[in-house]
């Protein structure tokens, strides 16, 4: 009787343990199925939605946006080379930053750099997310803004600067300034830890190409006519077709920025707009003044004046900061022309420098100040002061303008080893459509 009561408990036993055994097995299995639509459910479709509209509208920015601005300000027999230079960063870029410069910005690493963690993005998942969207979008989004800065520097040397040298210098660039910039300030590095506010990249984008393209400029030297005379742009009206790629294109780069389709994202719109509205119609007030007749090349360069000052506060301003950034950006970056071309006779041939790095400096400078809620702005963290933000962005521009300074003299200096920086004097005059590329961008009768 014992030995079969003995044997009955351990029969069941024998089930407790085979079926806790398969439910466990069962369940884990169900929890594999399903794990990736739990990540799946996750995900923010109408955040996702904006920021893969914004992604679309940034690159648009570059091509054709930029491409055609910029076109449209050089001679005729240049308008090819522009374009390829263009076109030629944009798929380089592009290459590099899946490579490297994504895991070099974002990557968990130390204070000044990321990580190789993640290079060829190997680590990368389809249910990979960062915060409410797919990181596969949020990796895309970034690398549009590492398309256009680079692109942003080939306005300094247009009409005079070798296309291999183009290629191998922003490439280098790309990675040496670039993408530890990016790091510092959105990727968890040293600026980000100090609490520098850029949004959508004022440090990042347009401080970074600015000094960049001045550094450049300086290097290689002036046109052959500069300053004594000048060409007039070729064609207004492509200048003016890029420049309205480029406005509507900025409504992704800095509403974009919010990284979701809410409040923030309506605001820095809204402030974007109004500032490069500002700004041009004070650029076009100074040159009816001063000359007795307003110009077109001068409003759209006004305009992007505004859109350069208000993009890294644009997540941070209310419409009253947004007017006074680009009142101030307008007036301040035309000066800044008169001072880089007139005064220092510096051949920055497109006024990169004293566009988007005078604009993106003054707009780092104002948001500690127009941030604050008396301007309707969202606030600075608390117990900061305005004068307690206003010395850490200063700081912060410090940084980025050094490091910028110095590292593109060095990339300069390391491209001359491949291959000579300027073109020889005969192919500057017969302009590189021709002798770089074997082709017209017009032809006559």
């Amino acid at each position: 009787m014992l030995n079969q009561c003995s044997k009955y408990l351990n029969n069941i036993v024998k089930i407790k343990k085979f079926l806790g055994g398969f439910m466990k097995i069962f369940f884990n299995s169900l929890f594999l199925v399903f794990l990736p639509k739990i990540a799946f459910a996750e995900v923010n479709s109408g955040d996702t939605s904006w920021i893969l509209t914004s992604t679309a509208l940034v690159l648009f920015m570059t091509l054709p946006g930029l491409a055609l601005f910029y076109t449209g300000l050089v001679q005729s027999k240049n308008a090819i080379s522009v374009l390829m230079h263009h076109f030629a960063i944009a798929c380089i870029a592009s290459i590099l930053w899946v490579i490297i410069g994504y895991s070099l910005a974002f990557s968990e690493g130390n204070q000044w750099i990321g990580s190789l963690n993640n290079i060829f993005l190997k680590s990368l998942s389809y249910n990979d997310l960062s915060s409410s969207i797919p990181e596969s979008t949020f990796i895309s989004f970034q690398m549009t803004f590492a398309i256009i800065t680079p692109a942003l520097m080939i306005g300094a040397f247009v009409e005079r600067m070798k296309f291999l040298a183009v290629i191998i210098f922003l490439s280098l660039w790309l990675i040496v300034v670039y993408a530890p910039v990016t790091h510092w300030v959105w990727g968890g590095g040293i600026l980000s830890k100090w609490g520098v506010m850029d949004f959508a990249g004022g440090l990042v984008v347009h401080a970074t190409a600015g000094v960049g393209a001045l550094v450049t400029a300086m290097v290689i030297g002036s046109r052959k006519q500069f300053p004594k005379s000048i060409n007039p742009p070729h064609s207004p009206v492509l200048t003016m077709i890029g420049a309205c790629m480029l406005w509507v294109g900025w409504f992704g780069f800095n509403g974009g920025s919010a990284l979701t389709a809410g409040t923030n994202a309506g605001m820095a719109i809204l402030v974007t707009h109004i500032s490069a509205a500002a700004a041009s119609i004070v650029w076009m007030i100074i040159e009816w003044i001063r000359f007795g007749k307003p110009s077109l090349v001068g409003m759209v360069t006004g305009m992007v004046a505004g859109l350069a000052t208000i993009t890294p506060a644009s997540g941070f301003v209310g419409v009253p900061g947004g007017l006074i950034l680009g009142i101030s950006g307008g007036a301040l970056c035309y000066l800044a022309v008169d001072l880089i071309r007139g005064k220092l006779k510096i051949d920055d041939s497109l006024d990169v420098f004293a566009v988007h790095g005078v604009g993106g400096i003054l707009g780092s400078l104002l948001v500690a100040i127009l941030a604050l809620e008396s301007f309707s702005g969202t606030g600075l963290s608390d117990g900061q002061t305005a004068s307690g933000q206003f010395l850490v962005q200063f700081f912060g521009v410090l940084v980025v303008v050094v490091w910028t300074f110095v590292l593109t003299y060095l990339v300069l200096k390391i491209t001359s080893l491949f291959s000579p920086l300027r073109v020889d004097e005969d192919e500057e005059i017969e302009g590189l459509d021709l002798r770089s590329h074997g082709e017209r961008s017009y032809f006559k009768d």
